[in-house]
């Protein structure tokens, strides 16, 4: 909604300021039914926004209800994802949902959960994991404004516990750079955290200039006056070349006089005769006769929006030509660029580190579709989350141990089923002098953990390149791991990779074990294979590119052609890499898995004589086979 004249303005406010109170007290109502039917449930948190959701839901956004997830619609996070009762009681008070579902909150097969995920057609993104809600909605926004979605605004509800989080102030300042006009956060000011009162509470002039020195429009205002709201709406709405934060003052429990403002009360539902007698108090308040307002219609229609052009076959890659040598991280690169010239819907993010990871080839291949996010991890994956509920098909990059530090906003992007790709170079101990703090040793063991990821970690170029166009193509979250030097061409344009697959390089009808190894490890295990047919030992050779879903019918049938001897050889820290995934795998079967892996925290040096030292070369390989085999294995199952 615009509000012109200061006549209009005046008329308007009189109109919708009964009808947007009487929503509101309906929210705070059905809050307070849905959780103390519950038994739990943050009540409190719900009540001190329901007039911003009030004005919000039903004045200012532009959305059709009944298609909560169509693309021309203004968008909402819900950062602050402990309200999520009063996000339900906003799409049942817009009629998407029915009255009575709410009072089926966090009930066992309820979508109404405890905090808000995308099973709900109008969640976007899961949240309740404090401070990663802004970053989702700034890749909304800069969808909308990069690729022309004019008239699109997204609108992020952060509670003020949450802007301790780091976190906040990464997609702030991300925004800010992005020049998000379109982009509206609002904080809900409500003075009190869940064990005492948060740092700053109710000083608004600190929030103030902390958001102004970043670069955002401000503007403060009483979180409880309808009419304030609206003109910070209003407002928010006129600015240009800067995103508008919205500090709404409020009181926690507003409207429930036993509970408001007080201490001790985050996240318990009142009993039900407390229950009782604030919906008493509240019903008492209803304006009579007030009008509904009317929800404003989508700024454009579905006529309006450009389709990208869908994945297609990739052209060759030259990685494969003539036994070439590259480095993965290279052919990724690569294979951006050709991912990008047949499908529209492909986006590149990096931070800062494009030149390292390669992303620096599809960056100046398509300078429209790539994303500068600098050294901030935890919001460029945010941001790749918003961008992929657009539509878009974001490649996140950076090297594998700096996404450590955006673990829980993987975790959180897993459990929403988002469609990004995440990419991991700088793996292992075969990065060289860096030294241990970039060799991101646990990156397979924090990814495979997570629900319905695709990981993956390819050996040469052509794989690689294949490899992520497999990745495009699937709908759902991906990790790619990739390698910082050089290794041998494996394989030529005419292989096949799958999701779920893998292949096995070296095989007889006499092999007396399995190695199996993915990434830099193949290259090793092939030398291997090399060195023991010296010593009249037959190895079978698995290249295990798809770490999840893994291949469990070929190593299987492996381990059964090769006396249940499995070799495992990984550049990762011992527990939660490949070694773990085949011994899971394999549990039901009479085998004997040896993991050759990275043991203690390692040291810089030249990238050979590393794997040597770590016992994952060919020749370290050669020399655990040699002395398993004549010790007769009998450390076997626990080794």
């Amino acid at each position: 909604m615009t509000l012109t004249t200061q006549t209009d303005r005046a008329s308007i406010l009189q109109t919708l300021r009964p009808g947007l109170h009487n929503i509101a007290t309906r929210l705070r109502i059905a809050c307070i039914q849905s959780t103390t039917r519950a038994g739990s449930g943050h009540v409190t948190s719900c009540c001190s926004a329901a007039d911003i959701m009030s004005v919000l839901f039903f004045a200012v956004m532009r959305y059709d209800p009944q298609r909560p997830d169509y693309i021309g619609n203004d968008r909402f996070i819900l950062s602050k994802g402990h309200a999520a009762p009063l996000l339900y009681a906003v799409w049942a008070e817009a009629g998407f949902l029915r009255s009575e579902e709410l009072l089926e909150l966090r009930k066992l097969y309820s979508d109404l959960e405890g905090h808000p995920t995308p099973r709900l057609r109008f969640v976007e993104f899961a949240t309740g994991s404090l401070g990663q809600g802004l970053s989702v909605a700034a890749g909304i926004a800069l969808n909308a404004k990069r690729w022309k979605q004019n008239g699109v605004r997204a609108y992020a509800l952060l509670g003020d516990g949450e802007t301790a989080e780091g976190a906040v102030w990464e997609a702030a300042e991300f925004a800010a750079d992005q020049s998000l006009n379109n982009l509206c956060a609002i904080v809900d000011v409500n003075r009190l955290g869940q064990s005492w009162p948060t740092r700053l509470q109710h000083h608004m002039d600190a929030y103030r200039v902390r958001w102004e020195a970043i670069g955002w429009h401000v503007i403060v205002v009483d979180g409880h006056d309808v009419g304030a709201l609206l003109d910070a709406f209003d407002e928010a709405g006129a600015i240009s070349g800067k995103p508008t934060v919205i500090l709404a003052r409020t009181l926690k429990g507003k409207g429930i006089p036993s509970v408001e403002d007080r201490e001790g009360k985050h996240g318990k539902p009142l009993s039900a005769n407390e229950a009782a007698q604030a919906i008493r108090a509240l019903q008492e308040t209803f304006f009579d006769d007030a009008p509904q307002p009317l929800i404003p219609k989508p700024s454009f229609d579905d006529a309006s929006l450009a389709a990208g052009r869908t994945s297609g076959q990739l052209g060759k890659t030259q990685s494969s030509e003539g036994g070439k040598k590259i480095a993965t991280r290279s052919a990724f690169g690569d294979a951006m660029v050709a991912l990008g010239h047949v499908d529209d819907r492909v986006v590149g993010l990096d931070g800062d580190v494009q030149d390292s990871t390669k992303m620096q080839k599809f960056a100046e291949a398509f300078p429209d579709r790539f994303v500068q996010c600098f050294i901030a991890e935890q919001n460029m994956i945010g941001v790749a989350a918003g961008l992929s509920a657009c539509g878009k098909i974001p490649f996140a990059a950076t090297f594998a141990c700096f996404l450590t530090r955006a673990h829980d906003v993987i975790r959180m992007a897993a459990i929403s089923n988002v469609n990004i790709k995440l990419v991991g170079s700088h793996a292992g101990v075969s990065i060289g002098q860096d030294g241990p703090s970039q060799m991101g040793l646990e990156d397979i063991a924090m990814m495979t953990t997570q629900p319905n990821i695709v990981v993956l970690y390819p050996a040469d170029g052509a794989a690689t390149h294949r490899l992520v166009q497999q990745a495009a193509n699937h709908r759902g979250l991906v990790y790619i791991r990739t390698t910082r030097g050089e290794t041998p061409s494996l394989y030529s344009d005419d292989d096949k990779f799958m999701i779920g697959g893998s292949k096995i390089l070296r095989s007889s009808q006499h092999d007396q074990l399995t190695l199996v190894a993915a990434g830099i490890t193949v290259g090793e295990a092939l030398e291997a294979h090399d060195q023991l047919k010296k010593h009249h030992i037959s190895a079978r050779v698995v290249d295990l590119y798809c770490l999840k879903p893994v291949d469990r019918a070929a190593l299987v049938d492996c381990a059964r052609a090769t006396h249940g001897r499995i070799f495992t050889v990984e550049d990762h820290y011992e527990h939660g890499g490949l070694g773990d995934i085949v011994l899971a795998c394999l549990s039901t079967e009479r085998v004997r898995v040896h993991k050759l892996a990275v043991r203690e925290i390692p040291r810089s040096g030249d990238p050979g004589e590393l794997l040597d030292l770590y016992g994952i070369s060919a020749g370290a390989i050669v020399k655990a086979v040699r002395e398993n085999l004549r010790a007769g294995e009998p450390e076997a199952r626990a080794s």
